[in-house]
């Protein structure tokens, strides 16, 4: 495992380098030592050799020679002299070298120099599987040929070869465990910066980029640390930004009210917000489809491709039974090549539907308009041509023309009003009134048309905790008044009207409940819109503006109140508005 690592790695380059060396230094130091041992041990026996050939020459008696032999020459050596080049004289035999033949000598190329041409000679020859050394000196005698020769065994060569090999294998072997020793620790030294580095990295992909390297050393190492906390104070510093600026955009993706779906090159889906997966889910729902993750549907995913074959912005409308929506879906570009694209959904909804209802409002207004304008026209028209033939007639005539601009009066002063409530401009004049008196004020007001009408209304008072309240007196009057006129239209004959008032602890009720056709459950939820009506075949006689309701959800409304309807067909109908307490200004119980 050390192996694989860089101080390994090192190491064992360090090792192998040394080891070479070592190993080229051993075979030359050897290969020196040898050569010198033997070249020193020829310049011994030559300077011997001399030695016994200058006696020789000296002519010095045969016992000088054999002293001199016997002292000066190495115990390994022995000592062939031939005076005349034919004859030849060996000293005594030591340590059992064996003794050469002087023919042999003779014979020699090299060696038969000395005897010849006068020269220095010397040789390693073999001889009985022993090797050995020869040295021949020429003796300078003009008459005869001589010649003194020196032969010794390299044994004592080769052991002094051994033991200096021995010396050097030992020194070698000492410096390669402490190169290997240093080298291992120099290895250790030179990469714990990297190691830490190693480290620094590992944290920095953990996403801890505040760590530093320690720097040391001021060398190439200390400027490589340098040069990497910089960079990890860089990437640290970028990384937040990025990380801020991904928070800035998810934030502001997330607080959007369009939906956002940012698509790679594959179509598949990146990044959403909560308003597009509440569309991709009511699309889901649509086709009956179970959803397990977010992903586009054929229609979405043929817009996608379309957006990429084209690379321009392509628009898309999808609408649901209960929603409407508008796709726009833009390329996203790498540089030149688009990456994917990001779609931008808006819930359209509330547009459609105020666009109905701007539709339907003009079309209702119109309708409304084109009666009495139509029944203005067509009995002036009969007034001026003269149809009328006499006063009753006439009178009869403009009674209709007058009721039909009453009735275009009160429309335009129901839209104004209206609008007003609707703009947020509704004004309350609160005043201390006895809602008793005041409720049979306004009963009393229908007394007639409720015996024209073959109608009773009732009062009626439950449970009362204060019936002094602070309301605005015009508008709640407005808002019985609308609610009364409602339920005696839709009332039969002999039909009974209750308007009844109660309070609890925290809130004060009025009903008006009557005993006519009631409505249906499915035209409950539409009741209190603009210029809805229910079927005429149910109304007696009279139609209204279609506006009632309306002005009295938004006066009740504006009174911090709300109002409820309970009806079954058949049976009647009872509205009731509930308000707070908190308009309660004088608390007198009364029993």
């Amino acid at each position: 495992m050390i192996l694989r690592s860089l101080v390994g790695k090192l190491w064992l380059t360090i090792i192998l380098l040394v080891s070479l060396v070592l190993s080229f230094l051993t075979f030359v130091l050897i290969g020196f030592f040898e050569k010198f041992y033997i070249e020193l041990q020829v310049q011994n026996m030559t300077d011997n050799a001399i030695k016994i050939s200058h006696i020789i020459e000296e002519n010095k008696p045969q016992s000088d020679v054999e002293y001199l032999v016997n002292n000066i020459v190495s115990r390994y050596a022995q000592v062939c002299i031939s005076t005349d080049g034919q004859n030849a004289w060996y000293s005594s035999d030591r340590k059992g070298l064996q003794e050469i033949p002087f023919n042999l000598i003779k014979k020699d190329e090299i060696l038969n120099d000395a005897i010849y041409d006068k020269k220095n000679v010397s040789k390693r020859l073999m001889f009985k599987n022993q090797e050995s050394i020869v040295v021949g000196i020429p003796i300078k005698n003009d008459q005869k040929n001589g010649s003194v020769y020196i032969y010794q065994t390299l044994e004592p060569v080769k052991l002094m070869i051994h033991q200096t090999t021995n010396f050097v294998l030992l020194a070698a072997s000492i410096g390669f465990i402490l190169t290997t020793f240093f080298s291992f620790f120099l290895s250790s030294k030179i990469t714990a910066p990297l190691r830490k580095m190693r480290e620094v990295v590992s944290g920095m992909m953990k996403g801890k980029f505040d760590m530093k390297v320690p720097i040391q050393t001021m060398d190439e190492i200390g400027e490589l640390a340098h040069s990497f906390n910089q960079m990890s104070r860089q990437l640290n510093f970028n990384i937040n930004a990025l990380t801020q600026e991904k928070e800035t955009v998810t934030n502001i993706i997330s607080s959007m009210v369009d939906g956002v779906i940012s698509l790679d090159h594959e179509g598949n889906i990146g990044t959403t917000n909560a308003q597009a997966v509440r569309f991709l889910r009511n699309l889901y729902n649509e086709k009956n489809s179970h959803i397990t993750e977010l992903t586009l549907t054929e229609e979405l995913h043929d817009l996608f491709k379309l957006v990429v074959e084209t690379e321009k912005k392509q628009f898309m409308e999808v609408n649901l039974d209960q929603s409407n929506w508008q796709i726009l879906m833009s390329p996203l570009y790498n540089q030149t090549k688009i990456r994917g694209a990001v779609a931008v959904i808006r819930d359209v909804t509330e547009q459609y539907r105020l666009e109905k209802m701007r539709k339907d409002f003009i079309a209702n207004v119109s309708h409304e308009l084109r009666t009495p304008i139509s029944m203005l026209q067509g009995y002036s028209e009969a007034i001026v041509d003269g149809v009328a033939d006499s006063i009753e007639e006439m009178q009869e005539l403009s009674q209709i023309i007058h009721d039909e601009s009453l009735r275009m009066g009160r429309l335009v002063n129901d839209l104004l009003d209206l609008a007003r409530m609707e703009s947020g401009f509704t004004e309350l004049n609160c005043q201390e009134v006895d809602i008793i008196p005041y409720l049979e004020r306004i009963i009393r007001k229908f007394k007639n048309l409720q015996h024209d009408k073959d109608i009773e209304i009732f009062g009626e008072i439950g449970k009362v905790y204060n019936q002094h309240l602070l309301v605005d007196v015009d508008r709640i009057e407005q808002v019985l008044t609308n609610l009364i006129d409602n339920a005696i239209r839709h009332s039969k004959e002999n039909g009974l009207i209750i308007v009844k008032f109660y309070q609890t602890e925290d809130s004060t009720f009025i009903e008006v409940s009557d005993s006519g056709v009631g409505i249906a459950k499915e035209e409950i939820p539409f009741l209190f819109d603009r210029f809805y009506k229910v079927d005429k075949a149910r109304t007696r006689g009279r139609s209204g503006t279609g506006l009632g309701l309306s002005i009295v959800k938004n006066i009740v409304y504006a009174h911090g109140g709300k109002i409820t309807v309970t009806s079954e067909v058949g049976q009647g109908t009872t509205f009731t508005a509930k308000f707070p307490n908190d308009l309660i200004v004088f608390k007198n119980n009364v029993e």
